[in-house]
């Protein structure tokens, strides 16, 4: 496992964040976004020191930032000291380095802050196995773009030609942890698919649980099955599949599975590093998109969870379960727009009286 990207200490390094309004941000609600970030700083128990927030009208492909912000930046880094820096967004492996350069500042970027939680929130072999290739993979991108210092040959007197660079064998460690890891996860796919193909030969009803993370997919599970999945106000609380029989009414209905939550620019690379963990969702016969409807911009995580379901291929039966309807009625989703998602029930899934209108529709839901 890589070292932590982010440390505990007592005497923590005076930290920026930057929240960003970028064009490419599909945010209904812009503060939502915003309070999300500070979210997942929250969920890496990160303190800091001051957020700022910066709109952008362009993205500059060296330092990210346009050059009249990235003076403003430069000249707050100077006068307050700061020693890191974390962004909203994701940055790529050339503005993150040239912004540490430029800013003097450690950088830190979304995908690495998402990372961090996820190697927190692991705890099963195969999780921690997923986590582990998605860091190794982030690191070596990062590797692959520095500079001269990474590239001084090692050779020694008396060899036939030139040694092997720094670089190059950070690179080769880095790939060989890849691939040790990714033959491993191969056979506990292998064991997966064996099992949910036994299920599919004995006719059992298989039901996944999806949703933006932090929806309440954990409590409607612990709810349903009497499990005892973390449920907790932070964000990827859970990572590891949790699969838990499902009785109504005293008989067997099938099996119920959680899935990893989702997110607004989620790291492409651990999308790649889980799809072994999400293949569950392709022979699920029954999907229960779980969505806040309390969040002000519900219908964007809506939307989140859909693309990503279209990236993994997977199409299947789905029925919405807007969650969290104790909360103040001026919050609630709006009844007309909740509509146009067919089929839903409207839950609380913290009681068994609020998380009833859940049961009766599985208890009346058949196979295709």
């Amino acid at each position: 496992m890589t070292k932590p990207l982010f440390y505990d200490t007592q005497e923590h390094p005076k930290t920026l964040l930057i929240a960003i309004d970028a064009p490419y941000t599909k945010a209904a609600n812009i503060q939502t976004y915003f309070d999300e970030f500070l979210h997942l700083v929250a969920s890496n128990e990160i303190p800091y020191e001051k957020i700022i927030y910066v709109k952008l009208r362009s993205i500059d492909k060296g330092h990210f930032f346009t050059k009249g912000k990235l003076e403003e930046i430069q000249a707050l880094c100077e006068s307050e000291k700061f020693q890191e820096i974390i962004i909203s967004d994701q940055l790529t492996p050339l503005q993150e380095r040239n912004l540490s350069e430029l800013l003097l500042c450690k950088i830190f970027d979304r995908t690495q802050l998402i990372l961090e939680i996820f190697e927190k929130s692991a705890h099963s072999a195969e999780g921690k196995m997923q986590v582990a290739i998605a860091l190794f993979k982030h690191q070596k991108s990062r590797v692959a773009g520095k500079g001269v210092h990474m590239s001084q040959q090692s050779g020694r007197i008396g060899n036939k030609g030139p040694g092997e660079t720094a670089k190059e064998r950070e690179l080769r460690h880095l790939e060989e942890q890849v691939n040790r890891l990714q033959r491993q996860l191969k056979d506990i796919q292998k064991n997966r698919d064996v099992r949910s193909k036994q299920r599919i030969v004995n006719n059992v009803f298989q039901i996944c649980l999806i949703g933006y993370t932090n929806s309440g997919k954990s409590t409607i599970i612990n709810q349903l099955t009497k499990a005892d999945v973390l449920a907790e106000d932070r964000l990827f609380a859970t990572l590891d599949t949790t699969t838990r029989e499902l009785f109504i009414d005293g008989k067997k209905k099938g099996v119920i599975s959680d899935t990893v939550g989702f997110i607004q620019q989620l790291p492409h690379l651990l999308i790649d590093a889980f799809k072994s963990t999400l293949s569950e969702l392709k022979h699920a016969d029954l999907l229960l998109h779980v969505v806040d409807m309390a969040d002000p911009d519900w219908e964007n995580h809506i939307h989140v969870v859909h693309d990503i379901l279209k990236e993994l291929e997977v199409d299947k039966p789905m029925l919405y379960v807007f969650n969290k309807v104790d909360m103040p009625e001026e919050l609630h989703a709006p009844k007309e727009m909740r509509e146009k998602y067919q089929p839903n029930v409207v839950i609380e899934a913290k009681t068994k009286e609020g998380i009833q209108p859940l049961i009766d529709a599985l208890r009346d839901y058949h196979k295709e």
